[in-house]
């Protein structure tokens, strides 16, 4: 009984990582048809603005020492009128990034720069509720937005402002750069997922009409289109991805452009890597649930609500993956594992999403650096494995709760492979990393013996590489934990 349970979870959830990767694979193709046809982005009207629109920048903060006076000197080079700009710092940190953010604000308002430091007693609403309390304050038609992590060109808004000459856009997202792309294997996996988002996902969308998202940083939005959706709603800790289909519902039009890059960093620790993927993936599943039936009676097309609600459930990957994984140990007697159709669908449930990473990649670089592709897509399955656990436990949580902490992602100030700060100063203990890759590890143990038992090689050389690839995972967090721990005693 336990046997075929476990057979029917892993059949089907690897017929739903194949759709899953079929779904990648579709839009990998129209992303090449769109390359093959060079299709432009879109390009702004040509009549300009009479005058240059008020421009709000928002700068949202929390504790972020190591990249604060980054992120200011580089805002303070936007090139715009200074009589139509204003730079609000959204600060809510509780540590010595209040004196950085003092001391870099009045030296750049010294030099004109219309800088203005908003602080809260607290942190209702976390992000959103800052945003939400800037926008009371605002004199912009336009409101950019940069999280503490980015580092905009000074032509920024010269490039992006200008399409919103059409009155029917509400929303322009910019592409994301890497600053520190090459520090780890860890942040060349992460770059490698997040060029697949904004190449492919982003711009597939936005070219053939489906709706995409403002990814919470990067973008400009049109005043009126917040407020008209709503305005900022902390009910979800993904309040971009909530705010914008709101206001896609609403009529707005948003636009992608892949042209226009703004640098980021990565996370360089695990633990900071877990924390991003979890928010993201709580919070996709909260606008599922919170927009599932507006989305579904709107007056969109079938194709559009079918590609949205895609969107929305593009993180159940990893609950899927983690299903599969978890049940192999009872296929391993069954019947199904031996037969040839069997292998068939696990390849495409798992090399599908394999070729179509590894594809982009062999295509942005222009054909070569084959080593550099395939050293991080070989431990894309262990990542995967590794960050499973911590996102699945989010994303159940988001079916069943409203809200929550907003856990920002620590920053280092890394900019490639140098690092300016300590990753771990802002990181706090938790347990269940460190049990789950222990239970984790044990589980591969396990599955290895009984391969040995039953005659199956392939699956025994399998669980024994990830079971060396999971060590050397605790190993990590371990030494993480420790140092948290020491640190908390002095």
């Amino acid at each position: 009984m336990l046997e075929q349970l476990l057979t029917t979870v892993h059949i089907l959830s690897l017929v739903l990582l194949s759709l899953f990767g079929a779904y990648r694979a579709y839009l990998l193709m129209e992303w090449l048809l769109l390359k093959r046809m060079r299709r432009e982005e879109a390009v702004p009207p040509s009549h300009p603005f009479q005058e240059a629109p008020f421009v709000t920048v928002q700068l949202p903060l929390y504790n972020e020492r190591y990249v604060a006076a980054r992120l200011l000197n580089a805002v303070a080079g936007l090139r715009w009128p200074r009589d139509r700009l204003e730079i609000q710092v959204l600060d809510d940190s509780d540590d010595d990034t209040a004196s950085v953010v003092d001391e870099v604000s009045e030296r750049l308002k010294g030099e004109g720069i219309p800088f203005h430091v908003i602080r809260r007693e607290g942190r209702q609403g976390y992000k959103a509720g800052a945003l939400a309390l800037g926008l009371t304050r605002a004199r912009g038609e336009f409101v950019a937005v940069f999280d503490a992590d980015f580092v905009p060109g000074p032509d920024f808004l010269l490039r992006t402002i200008p399409h919103f000459q059409d009155p029917r856009v509400g929303m322009v997202q910019a592409r994301w750069g890497f600053l520190n792309e090459d520090y780890s294997l860890l942040t060349r996996i992460q770059a490698i997922f997040l060029r697949y988002h904004f190449m492919v996902e982003q711009r597939v969308r936005d070219s053939q009409g489906w709706f995409f998202n403002f990814n919470g940083t990067a973008g400009v939005w049109r005043r009126r289109a917040i407020e008209e959706a709503g305005g900022w709603q902390p009910d979800t800790v993904t309040e971009d991805l909530d705010l914008s289909l709101r206001a896609a519902l609403l009529g707005w039009k948003f636009l992608y452009l892949d042209g226009v890059e703004v640098q980021s960093e990565l996370p360089v620790t695990l633990s900071a890597l877990r924390a991003q993927q979890s928010r993201w993936a709580k919070g996709s599943m909260q606008t599922l649930r919170k927009m599932f039936l507006p989305l579904w009676t709107s007056s969109w097309s079938f194709s559009k609500k079918f590609h949205a609600t895609m969107l929305l459930l593009s993180n159940t990957g990893w609950l899927l993956g983690m299903a599969a994984f978890l049940s192999l140990m009872g296929v391993l007697g069954s019947p199904f594992f031996h037969h040839i159709d069997y292998f068939l669908l696990l390849f495409f449930a798992c090399g599908s999403i394999f070729l179509s990473f590894g594809l982009l990649e062999y295509l942005t670089q222009g054909g070569r650096g084959g080593v550099r592709i395939l050293a991080p897509l070989a431990v894309i399955p262990l990542a995967g494995i590794v960050l499973a656990p911590r996102i699945t436990v989010a994303l159940f949580s988001g079916l069943v709760k409203r809200g929550g902490e907003f856990r920002r992602t620590p920053k280092a100030g890394v900019v490639g492979k140098a690092q300016a700060g300590f990753p771990f100063s802002y990181h706090s203990w938790e347990f269940f990393p460190v049990a789950a890759d222990l239970l984790l590890l044990l589980y591969c143990l396990l599955t290895v013996h009984l391969g040995h038992a039953q005659g199956y090689p392939p699956t025994m050389l399998f669980f024994a590489l990830i079971s060396t690839g999971l060590l050397a995972i605790l190993v990590v967090d371990l030494r993480e934990a420790l140092f948290l721990a020491h640190r908390a005693r002095r």
